[in-house]
């Protein structure tokens, strides 16, 4: 009993919560939201997010990730703790992209612009830079190996002198099929025989299980490993697998807390984000670090995976709501 008491301890001690803004900053984005009287003012937007941030906080939450492409969420994040002023958060943001929808309702087209040029990383970090010394964390806004950033070697010196200069940890945050492949070419970077990315946020879950191998590597590296999308966009709620439910009520906890403890106890990273827009929606998530799920549960949910390209598609055809 000891020694499964000192082991739970460990995993809740190694792999933390946080709380991404990406919902919590604009008023349409692809995640699954109740629609049903929700005020999409700014203000509202502004009210609730501070709720949200707060709530958070006394929940034993400390990390906060957010961009300037989640619409007012790198704003938000940097009044609120300049309000707060909290000794212990560990703000991260992120360059690369840019919101365009300006808080148009149905807005046509892209929400957000990728431009991942020099230009756009010193626009960007000018604002950004404000949230020291509370930021702790920069990364370039999904990385991909289309977008030839991690090949740009004039973004990968600044982002060089921008560690040196400030003692921030680097990193990057990538989606789509490639993730694997993103992630083995950013390691092996050095900018004066120094490794340059300290921090890898990247897409895992109960159906997009591609790059366990490669998070489980560079984790061994001692690398630190930030999980997005843990309930992949909220379609585990859609045509949820019976085992998430039968799950979910062995351990008197939802389907979401299942998947992020999926995540723990596979992968045992540093951070899983919440993507929580409420603050019922947060402390469900939480429960997923009420319990411990076993090896058949694990080897079970393992089998959920889906075909990668499958999924990534899927992703595309999301709407924004």
């Amino acid at each position: 009993m000891a020694v499964f008491f000192i082991a739970i301890l460990y995993i809740w001690y190694m792999t933390k919560i946080g709380l991404g803004l990406a919902a919590l900053g604009r008023p349409e984005y692809i995640n699954i939201r109740d629609e049903k009287n929700i005020d999409k003012s700014e203000s509202s937007f502004k009210n609730n997010a501070f709720e949200m941030l707060n709530a958070a906080y006394q929940l034993g939450i400390r990390y906060f990730d957010t961009a300037p492409s989640y619409g007012k969420g790198e704003s938000f994040l940097k009044e609120w703790q300049k309000t707060t002023q909290h000794s212990d958060s560990i703000l991260a943001t992120k360059w690369g992209y840019t919101y365009v929808a300006n808080w148009q309702l149905g807005y046509k087209g892209a929400h957000e612009v990728k431009e991942h040029s020099l230009e756009k990383l010193v626009e960007q970090w000018e604002v950004s830079k404000e949230m020291l010394p509370d930021l702790k964390v920069y990364q370039i806004h999904s990385a991909t190996l289309e977008s030839g950033v991690l090949e740009n070697n004039k973004v990968l010196k600044k982002l060089s002198e921008i560690k040196n200069e400030t003692g921030l940890q680097i990193g990057l945050t990538t989606s789509g099929p490639n993730q694997s492949r993103v992630l083995q070419e950013a390691s092996s970077i050095k900018i004066n025989n120094h490794y340059l990315f300290d921090v890898f946020q990247v897409t895992y879950n109960v159906l997009e299980q591609s790059t366990f191998k490669t998070l489980s590597d560079l984790i061994k590296l001692g690398k630190k490993i930030v999980i997005k999308e843990g309930i992949a966009n909220g379609r585990i709620f859609k045509n949820t697998p019976p085992l998430l439910t039968d799950l979910a009520t062995k351990h008197n906890v939802g389907v979401d807390a299942i998947a992020l403890r999926f995540i723990i106890d596979t992968l045992q990273p540093y951070i899983v984000l919440s993507g929580a827009f409420t603050q019922n929606q947060l402390q469900e998530n939480l429960k997923a670090l009420s319990f411990e799920l076993s090896s058949d549960d694990l080897k079970d949910l393992t089998n959920l995976n889906v075909n990668t390209d499958n999924y990534w598609n899927e992703r595309k055809q999301l709407s924004w709501n």
